[in-house]
This record gives C-alpha cells, structure tokens and sequence, in this order.
C-alpha cells in the first residue's frame, strides 16, 4: 500500500465538489482493490487457491472471485451496467460465503476455473469499476437512492472481505502460505500487567444512524435506539493470551458447567482442548498468525469464539463470586462514550491498532490507552452478549435484501470495535457486526461486571412485512373464496404432467415454498430457488422444523400472530424431498437443469431479463417436459426496462401482449399444451384491505 493511500478513510457522500468526490472514490476503491489483491500474494502457488481451510467454507478461490462479481451483479441490479462480463464466474462466485443451511457447499457442483483466469476477470472489473467511477454522472449527496450508493456498496464490501479471507488464510495450511511484505505482524511484546475494573458510570446511549448520514452504512446501522445503562464495571484490557492461559490451565475446556448448550455441542463436536489459534509444542506454546507460526506473545489479545468467551466469562464468575459476563452492545457504547474515542481521521495514523494502520496482527493489550481502558476499539474486535436485532424504523436496503435479514435469527452476535485488519465502514462507531457463535475472526473480548441482562425482544424477520405477506399469502387462511394460489397451481402442473415422468420439478421463484412443498407429492424431488435469503430462509425452516411463526398486521400497529405447520396441510411427510437455493432466475448455475417440470409462478414481470430467463429455459428441461408460466402481466419499469417488457406494448404500431412475447420467445423449443387459464389470488395486507388479482397461466411442453 503506497504512503498516499495508506490512511485513506471511508469518503464522506455529500459536498460541493462532485468532481473531487469523483476522485476520492476512485482512490478509495483502488487503494481497496489493490490491497485485496496482494492479501492473496500471500498464497505461496495456485494449491493454495483449491484447498478448503476448514470444511465448511468454500476454498479460497471462491473469495478471490467473490468481490469482483458482487460488484458486477449489483450494478446491473441498480442499471448502472447492462452487459456482464463473466456470466459463469456470476453465477459461480455469486453465493456461498457463509454457511447457511441453503446453501450449496457440495464441491462436486464446482469446476473452478484456472487462478490466471480470475486474475483476467479481475482485472476487466476493476477497469468497468473505474470508467464508471470516471463518466458516471455524480450529484451529492450519495444517498440510498443514488445509483453511486451501489460502487460504494462493492468498496466496503471488499473491505469486508479483506477480513474475512484474511482469517481463511490464517486457517490455510502454513506450506501453503508465504510471508509478505504488506502483511508483516507486530513483533513486539512483554510482561502483561495484571487485568483489573474500570467504573463505568450510568448513562444514556443512543445507537442508529439517520437515513441522511454523510458516510456509507450497511442497512441494520440505521434507525434509532435509546438505553438508560446502569453503572458497571469493564475490565481495563482485553483479555490476554496470559490471562486465558488460567482457564485452560484450570480445566475451563473439560467443564461442563461453564459451557452453555450451544458451546458444550461445539465443544464436544471441536473437541477444543484450547483457543484454535494456539499451538501447543515441545518447547511452549506457539501462536498461529496469517502468514506464520510465532512463540506465544502472551500480551497479546486471546482470540476465541463467542462460546470460548462466554465459558471464560461464567469460570471467572465462579472463582470471584462476581456477576461477570460480556458486556452488551449498549455496554459497549457506554465503554466508548466514556472513554471518550473519537472516529478515525483521514490522513492521520489511528490511535489504535485498527484500519491496517500498523501491522498484520494483533499487538499487546497494554500498547493502545483509551482514557482509562485500552483498545475500546482495534487489535481485535470484541464478543458481546447481544443477539443483532434490528433498530426502530430498520430498513432493507433494496439491492442487498439478505445482508442482515437472515441474520436476525437469536444466533447471530454482534462485536465491535473493529480487529487490526478493520478498514473502512467496519472501522467506525456505528458498525455492527454479527457472526455465529462458533465463527472464528480476529474476535477477542473484554468482560464486564454487571446485573442482569433484559432480554432483547425476539427479532426473528417472521415480523418482516414483506416476508409475513408471503408467509400467509402461501399458509394462511383462505380470502373470499379464492383458493390457495401456490397449492392450485401445484395441482395444475400435476394434472398436466398425467404419466410422464416426475423424477425432478424445479420451482422457479419459489418465495416461501408452498408450491415446492406441494409439488414434492409428486415428485421424487424438488428444488426451490428465489433470489431473495429473507424468503427462502421460511422454506427452509419449515422443511427442517415443520413449524413457521410470524405476524401479520391488524390494523395500524395492531398485529395477529400465525402459527402455521405443515402437518397442517399434509406436507410433513414429504418435506424431505425438497431443497432450497438461492439463486438469481437470469443466471442459474449449470447444475439445475434435468429437470421434468420448471414453475415459475409470477415472477417473469419481476426479472430485469425475461427473456433471457425464457430463452436459456429449455437447457433445464428434459424432452418432453413441461414448463408452467404464471403471471398477471403487471409490467412495471422498477423491475423490468421498458425496452425489456415480453408485451403490454405497442410495436410498429400493433398491440403486443405478453402471450405474443411468450411465444415468440418459446416457440424454438416449446409447444402450447393448450389456451391460457387465469387463476385468482389474493394478497391480504391488513384485516381490511386485499389485492385480489388474475394471474395467466400458460403450460409448456418441450419438444
């Protein structure tokens, strides 16, 4: 990283010189672009590309690539490009970077391509990147509406992952990794002094940021949120590798009793005997960095899971008498507020190990003062107790539907503070982020003495109104007389199917899962995709648990709780045979096709390509096989270019409907089984209001 752009911040969106910001965003993204580049200089030849570090994470090729195509997807999503450059790479590297119960981390579906060729295919994004970021006509603020919200969004998405892969790399086989230059760690360290409490006085925090704030947020930043935190004590360091040293010796990973549930099944599952990083030798204990192996610096921050924190924490609790715990988020901020940190400036060295400012590692605890604790934020982020929920008026953002929405689930924890390795948005005060309990990054923890918790309210996005409208258009009660929608076209394609075979039905923007449930009675197996995790994430649920839960609106702020099963519609015992994937209707991945049945229910007046999605179909379809097209036709321009509409529209002068479209479209591998039907739905949005609406079926067979 060169010495101009080594202090380099995340911009500010608003000012009075577009052409300016035009060139700091440039800086921003290049000097994020190439740091990312040479994290993976790191990898000592093309093996270390193709070899998972840890079984459920995709090997380090998929993240390599993953950046860059994230930022071609969601420019094509906002209209900023209209052609892709890698198609295959767009779909390959599109999904998988955590490991949700959806998604597919069976490595028999990838044929990754050659390192040389990501290399290329980097190369081509990130030069798109900069003739947009050059001609791209710039009004400021950057706003979510502005359409520069999504180059941004591709920069500290990057950032993200420089973290993230540098953990992967971490946990890669030493053989494969070699030091470098731009990723040297720390080398100093001494005698630790002994951790004691800080008070921390009452006072009032206030969390969430404004829809009009000058620096780019992630989505679950924004809203609002007030707390009156009691006083309580806060350890003056981060917990050491020293002072965990005194819970591994005392048997902390044989005891059941410190362990909750969840940890003692990660536990015994892990088998951890201690901290994953640390390296037990001959001649003492060693410690795993990025690029090497080093003797214990026992003053440097200990790193664990949230399960290793929280055992810690309840073993302290026991040895002291003391309610010691981890500190919540609204702790935390009390910590921050207190210890009077301030954000990072631009062009000046941080006062904290964070932003990449000074090594590739963590340092010692007692190195960064913050008023009377140390490292309130940097070296490594830090565990709390506090499940991510999202604040009052919480949005979605519309071009990153599932980065927390599938998150808010109780088993996702926020830390703060940042790691040595936190650059741009994960650097500043109002980040949060959350990981599974049993993840691993550059975490550590400080503890607290403190009553008791109030339990936060349960945030499961069953409340999501959108998601809560699908879940009971799809298992809710029946309006006016109008049958279940997914169940009736269900019953039409099996109808129409008589005695072909059924091995394999694929539904298309299958939402919820009703219809893939219904079709599993069928079918030998059905596989549902939906470009949206938030919705998807419901069939899954019900297909692993058989029950759904959520909240549909009464009136104004009056709601009605549904719960709903499946046994409920006789779908319990077919449940099995279905399976749920993420993936994007225009830019399927070459394992979903052999199939005997595609559905696709309203939802070709939602792509931003039907017909690409129309004339690429009949790859996934076997001979003979059916394809069923339900839509309303409701073609609206915030979903579809005008340019791209299959009809509703007049050419050469001449009405075009969509019927005309489909076939001009199908007609080269399909056949018309016979005249379009409309079946009605009906969509409840309160107790009092409806949207009752035809939708035309039309049923495809392939030649």
């Amino acid at each position: 990283m060169s010495s101009s752009s080594q202090y380099l911040r995340t911009p500010l969106l608003c000012g009075d010189e577009p052409e300016e910001k035009r060139k700091e965003i440039a800086a921003y993204f290049n000097a994020t672009f190439e740091r990312y580049e040479s994290l993976f200089e790191t990898l000592i030849d093309d093996r270390a590309y193709y070899q998972q570090p840890i079984p459920l994470r995709h090997p380090l090729i998929f993240y390599y690539g993953h950046t860059a195509t994230f930022f071609i997807n969601k420019l094509i999503l906002s209209g900023l490009i209209e052609q892709r450059i890698n198609p295959e790479f767009e779909s390959m590297f599109a999904i998988g970077v955590d490991e949700m119960s959806w998604d597919d981390l069976n490595e028999t579906h990838y044929d990754w391509p050659a390192v040389s060729a990501v290399k290329t295919y980097r190369q081509q994004v990130k030069q798109a990147v900069n003739d947009l970021i050059a001609h791209t006509p710039l009004t400021l603020p950057i706003d979510w509406q502005n359409p520069w919200w999504t180059i941004m969004m591709g920069i500290e998405h990057e950032q993200i992952h420089i973290e993230t892969s540098s953990v992967l790399i971490r946990q890669q086989s030493l053989d494969l990794i070699q030091p470098h230059s731009e990723w040297r760690p720390w080398t100093e360290t001494s005698v630790i002094p002994k951790n004691e409490m800080v008070a921390i006085p009452s006072g009032e925090v206030t969390l969430g940021k404004t829809y009009d704030d000058p620096f780019y947020g992630w989505d679950n930043e924004y809203g609002h949120h007030q707390a009156e935190i009691d006083a309580f004590q806060a350890s003056r360091y981060l917990v050491s590798n020293q002072e965990f040293l005194a819970f591994v010796d005392a048997g902390g990973y044989q005891e059941d009793q410190y362990w909750q549930q969840e940890g003692l099944q990660w536990r015994n599952f892990s088998k951890a005997e201690y901290p994953t990083f640390w390296i037990p030798l001959k001649q003492g204990w060693q410690l795993r960095l990025m690029t090497e192996v080093v003797s214990m610096p026992w003053d440097w921050p200990v790193e664990v899971n949230f399960h290793e924190a929280k055992a810690f924490c309840n073993w302290q609790g026991l040895q002291t008498g003391q309610s010691v715990r981890l500190p919540t988020e609204d702790e935390w901020y009390r910590i921050y507020d207190y210890a009077g940190v301030e954000e990072l400036a631009e062009g000046e060295q941080a006062t904290a190990n964070i932003h990449l400012d000074y090594a590739a590692s963590s340092c010692p605890v007692t190195r960064f003062a913050h008023g009377e604790l140390f490292d309130v934020v940097g070296n490594v982020w830090q565990w709390t107790e506090t499940a991510i929920y999202p604040f009052d008026d919480f949005k979605v953002h519309p071009y990153y539907d599932d980065f927390t929405m599938p998150t808010y689930d109780g088993r996702h924890n926020i830390f703060k503070g940042g790691s040595w390795i936190s650059c741009g948005n994960e650097s500043r005060k109002a980040a949060r982020y959350a990981f599974r309990q049993h993840f691993f990054q550059h975490a550590g923890f400080r503890y607290v003495i403190a009553g008791e918790i109030v339990k936060q309210p349960e945030s499961n996005y069953e409340s999501d109104t959108m998601l809560s409208e699908y879940a009971e258009f799809h298992y809710g009660d029946n309006y006016f007389e109008v049958p279940n929608f997914p169940q009736a076209l269900a019953a039409l394609a099996i109808s129409a199917m008589g005695d072909k075979p059924a091995h394999k039905a694929l539904d298309i923007g299958c939402a919820v899962g009703r219809a893939s449930f219904e079709l599993a009675k069928h079918f030998d197996h059905v596989t549902g995709i939906d470009f949206s995790a938030r919705l998807i994430n419901l069939g899954v649920k019900l297909a692993e648990h058989g029950v759904a839960r959520y909240s549909i609106v009464d009136e104004g702020d009056l709601m009605l709780y549904r719960e709903r099963r499946l046994s409920d519609f006789g779908l319990d015992e077919v449940s099995q045979k279905v399976e749920f994937f993420q993936g994007d209707a225009c830019n399927l991945k070459p394992i979903f096709s052999g199939y005997d049945l595609v559905m696709a229910a309203n939802l070709i007046d939602r792509l931003y390509s039907p017909t690409l999605f129309l004339s690429t179909i009949h790859e996934r379809i076997n001979s003979g096989g059916l394809l069923l097209i339900a839509s309303p036709y409701t073609w609206l321009e915030q979903h579809t270019k005008k340019e791209d509409w299959l009809g509703g529209i007049k050419k050469d002068g001449e009405n075009v409907t969509t019927l005309d479209g489909l076939k001009a479209v199908l007609g080269a591998y399909f056949d018309l089984m016979a005249a379009p039907q409309q079946v009605p739905f009906v969509i409840r949005e309160t107790s009092r209001k409806f949207q009752h609406t035809l939708s035309d079926v039309t049923i495809w067979i392939k030649r």
